[in-house]
């Protein structure tokens, strides 16, 4: 029985730490008829990660409703995209996605969707709920009214999504909600009135109603006890959360292994697996410890530039990143908060590409990862006398080839495992 096993120097079947990451599987593959395709020639491929490396599709979304200003770039800047990510993040911000009541822009959003969907990219919406970029024209209803429109909107467009968005962040800084002074809006007027319980309980159940098959994030920038108190008061009131979203912008500084680790060891008490829903790491100055609330700093791109030295130290912050993320059991994805500085929040240097779209060190350093050390690579097999063969390999999709012909599976679940593939012969 011939086994796949990682090149050398990969991590893969060495580092004990990600063995919560791979399977070592047994697959017996057999005709249409049943019987076992003994001594067979085959290719072993990987086709996806089981764990979700992501960002941003914002940028996408003019490109694939043929609005560019530049096709050539557009689609270099999608061919990277694609080249490393396989979960993508789309922007439901009410303001933004329906600035004129009644009036959403399902249309543009559902076309982004289905373009990265048809690439095997999972898509999340964000967020069905915040405070912030919220549409404008709740602002003057009464109390009432505002709750009847919340409601609509979260099962209007969860149900024009479904099958194509089914995981949400359901509601977005709930610690902050009923207290938010930045800007009037109609989301905290209801939450002052409601309370963070009930909002949560607002979003999360009629977004299931709307979509029995939905996945929900709690998702929040605050990192203090008191975003694990909302929590531990939301599953008390029976509210069922089915992802932690935490959010980490290193606009200020790398948060290092001590904090990371701790915050993983604080969240990750709730069993509930955990999403680290916006990261940004910088390759520029570092805004200043003083700024308490990053909306403050309010500088120019040119102002703010990516650095050399930067550069290098953003990468070696990715990779060390990634790999405590990677290698903790809780967490389940990994969103970077924009590929290119171009567009970023804050006009902050923390893409992974150059303004220019050019990569920096750290997407070289993350793809060499994503798609070298942490991938299974393909391999030539041959099946024995049972028509069976073994591999290790990261969780996530595989396919098998067989004279010209694929079959599909899947490793779901670490350890040992024992699949049978059917692959149609002619």
């Amino acid at each position: 029985m011939t086994s796949l096993f990682s090149p050398p120097g990969s991590s893969l079947g060495h580092d004990p730490s990600l063995s919560h990451r791979r399977a070592q599987a047994t697959v017996t593959l057999t005709g249409a008829d049943g019987a076992p395709l003994a001594g067979r020639d085959v290719l072993v491929r990987q086709r996806d990660h089981a764990f979700g490396f992501g960002c941003i599709g914002f940028e996408l979304i003019d490109w694939i409703n043929g609005r560019s200003q530049d096709e050539a770039a557009d689609a270099e800047f999608a061919q990277r995209w694609t080249a490393l990510f396989n979960k993508a993040t789309l922007p439901f911000y009410w303001g933004q996605f329906e600035p004129v009541r009644g009036e959403p822009k399902t249309a543009e959003l559902l076309a982004a969707a289905h373009w990265f969907k048809d690439r095997g990219v999972g898509v999340k919406g964000h967020p069905l709920l915040w405070h912030t970029l919220t549409a404008p024209w709740l602002r003057g209803m009464e109390v009432e009214e505002i709750d009847r429109a919340l409601r609509a909107r979260i099962r209007r467009d969860v149900q024009d999504f479904a099958g194509v968005i089914d995981t949400w962040d359901a509601i977005n800084e709930v610690v902050i909600m009923p207290v938010f002074t930045a800007e009037p809006n109609g989301v905290t007027t209801l939450a002052r009135e409601k309370g963070r319980i009930a909002m949560m309980r607002l979003a999360f159940e009629e977004a299931r109603a709307a979509n029995p098959n939905i996945t929900l994030l709690l998702n929040d920038f605050d990192m203090s006890t008191a975003y694990e108190c909302l929590i531990e008061a939301a599953l008390e009131a029976g509210i069922q959360i089915d992802r932690l979203g935490l959010q980490s912008h290193m606009h200020q500084g790398a948060w290092g292994e001590e904090k990371t680790l701790t915050v993983l060891e604080r969240f990750s008490r709730y069993n509930i697996p955990i999403h680290f829903t916006e990261t940004t790491i910088l390759s520029g100055t570092p805004v200043p410890e003083h700024i308490s609330d990053l909306n403050d700093w309010q500088v120019s791109a040119e102002q703010w530039p990516s650095t050399e030295e930067g550069e290098a130290r953003q990468a070696e912050e990715v990779e060390a990143h990634y790999r405590r993320l990677l290698g903790h059991p809780a967490v389940e994805s990994l969103t970077y908060w924009g590929l290119p500085d171009k567009g970023m929040w804050l006009n902050a240097p923390g893409g992974l590409l150059r303004r220019d779209g050019s990569p920096k060190p750290a997407y070289d350093r993350l793809h060499e990862l994503i798609k070298g050390e942490w991938w299974t690579p393909e391999t030539p097999l041959r099946t024995d006398e049972s028509g069976s063969l073994n591999l290790e390999g990261f969780l996530g999709g595989y396919e098998v080839e067989l004279d010209g012909v694929t079959a599909e599976f899947h490793l779901d679940a670490p350890g040992a495992v024992h699949l049978e593939l059917r692959v149609p012969q002619d």
